[in-house]
Order: structure tokens, then sequence, then C-alpha cells
């Protein structure tokens, strides 16, 4: 854990790459391409950019007819509006018809901090779980979102990708990543944490109070929600006591409930899930929100050491 990046920095140099090498590339925004990076994209390829004004129905029914075109187009917002306002058009033109769009958002969770509780998706990652065809990734940190956007370029169809607002660390540097492949970041036998995006960090944090307790934690980077890598969900369930989900979104519709669905057919292990409770964000410091919504590496321990007694 180390240097310290905007994911979404991260974004905007990804587009670039991809715009050099394909010019089928093009890239939408409803009028917050400074704080999503994509004017990044925009000052090298004007041409190829498209800024929707504040309109997310309109910017995402129009990247669904570039794609249709033969264009791989990607529409950029915050989460609240991306997976909130937009929720029909990314429904039914969108993934009805699998056009190869994809919906990169940012200024996910309530670590937006002071913009509050409207501005804070806490239920988008349930929003897109529950639309057919659509693939959901979350990536932990600037290094991962740029290989993700590059796999989601390569893969056909809806993906919605998750990214934060404010700097992160860079937990890892390998460039290894597949879509709907888990990464396992620690062995443990005892415990097993899956987190997704700023949770990860997070979690390895946890592990690490754990390990002074002489209990050992196993931490995942489950950093696509769809698909799921269920087979390491089932590796954690038969070699540890219980699994702990982590995300910064609420405990029902995300990670956690996709773990559970995975865990309740074949009944296991015991498991707890990590995340918001069935409560919005509120405006504050993003650390002062971490600690009040009990996402901590602290509270991510404690939840572990109560699972397994």
């Amino acid at each position: 854990m180390s240097e310290m990046r905007y994911a979404r920095d991260a974004y905007g140099e990804a587009l670039i790459e991809l715009g050099e090498k394909n010019k089928d590339i093009v890239v939408l925004d409803a009028d917050l391409s400074g704080s999503t990076r994509t004017a990044m994209f925009g000052k090298k390829f004007p041409e190829r950019f498209f800024n929707m004004g504040v309109a997310e129905q309109n910017m995402m029914g129009t990247a669904a007819g570039l794609a249709a075109s033969g264009k791989i187009a990607f529409a950029s917002t915050f989460a609240i509006f991306g997976a909130g306002r937009a929720w029909d058009q990314v429904r039914n033109t969108i993934c009805y018809n699998q056009l190869n769009v994809k919906i990169v958002v940012t200024h996910a969770g309530i670590t937006v901090g002071p913009d509050g509780s409207s501005h804070q998706a806490i239920e988008d990652i349930a929003l897109m779980r529950a639309i057919p065809n659509m693939n959901i990734i979350v990536p932990c940190d600037a290094p991962q979102t740029k290989e993700a956007i590059f796999a989601a370029s390569k893969s056909p169809g809806p993906v919605y990708i998750r990214l934060g607002r404010a700097k992160i660390p860079t937990l890892c540097n390998d460039r290894e990543f597949e879509i709907g492949r888990a990464r396992v970041l620690r062995q443990g036998d005892d415990v097993s944490i899956i987190a997704c995006g700023i949770m990860v960090r997070q979690a390895l944090l946890g592990a690490e109070i754990l390990e002074k307790q002489g209990i050992n934690a196993r931490v995942v980077d489950m950093h696509t929600i769809r698909p799921l890598d269920k087979d390491v969900i089932l590796e954690c369930a038969n070699k540890t006591k219980g699994i702990v989900t982590c995300e910064e979104h609420l405990v029902s519709g995300g990670l956690g409930s996709a773990v559970a669905e995975v865990l309740a057919e074949i009944n296991a292990v015991a498991m707890k899930r990590v995340g918001i409770p069935g409560k919005f964000g509120q405006s504050g410091d993003p650390e002062n929100l971490i600690k009040e919504y009990r996402l901590t590496p602290e509270n991510i321990a404690e939840t572990c050491k109560g699972l397994i007694g």
C-alpha cells in the first residue's frame, strides 16, 4: 500500500490509451467531465467526445445509439445520476438490447463526503444487479481501474464500473485483471473477508488487527460483482470457518447479498455483512463517515471475531 491516486485519473488516462488504439472509442459525459476526468479524452479527441449537458437519460440513449452503430461508448457521470436518474434508459435501451456501452461512474458511496446524501450513491450496485445482461466492476485502486477499463473495452455488452471521489492508496501494481475472477490477496484459514472497492484496503488492515490476536484471515478482492467468482466463494466456505463481506454500499442488494445468494444454495458456512445499514448517508468528512457507518478496519475485525466465536 503506497502511492495515493484518484481512480478517476486512471480512468481518464485509460481512455486516452484506448482512443489512440481504436477509433471506434467514443466518450460521453453529462456536464461533469472535469470531475469524471473524461475531459482528458475530450481534449485529445474532441471529435469523439460528446458533452450531453445535465441530461443523463439523453446521454444513455445517445450512447446506446452510438453503440448500435458500431462504436464502443463510454458514458460517465456521478454514480447517483448514472445508476439512479438514468435507470430506465440503462435497463430498456442499453441492457435489453445488450449494447456495447460502458457506464463508468464516479463519486460513489459515502466518501463523497460533504456533498451529502443526495449525491452519495449507496444503492447503485443493487440497482445495476437487478438488470439482466449488466456486468458490474468495483475496482480497489487506480491501477486496477485502468485494467478494468481496458478489460471492459474488450468485453461485449453493457458494463457498469463504480469509482469513488477521493484519492486511494495503491494496493497492488500487478496487471493481472480478468472480469469475473477475484484476487486472493492474503491467505488464512480462520475467516474469509471478501471486499470490493475502497473496502479492500480496510479488509487488509482488519486482517492485520486479527493477526495480532492470533486469527488468520483470508482477504479476497471481489472486484467483479457480476459475473461473480463463485469458485472463490466456495473455496472460502470450504477452507475457513466463516465469511465476512465488506462494501461501501447498503448491506442489501450489493456484494454481501450476492455472496449470500451463493452460500444460501449450499448452506455451507456462516456469514456476516459489513456495509451501510438501511439508512441514507449524510454530509461530513469522509473519514468521520467511515467511522459513523462502521466501515473501519476495527469494525471488520470485530465482526470477524463475533462470527467465528
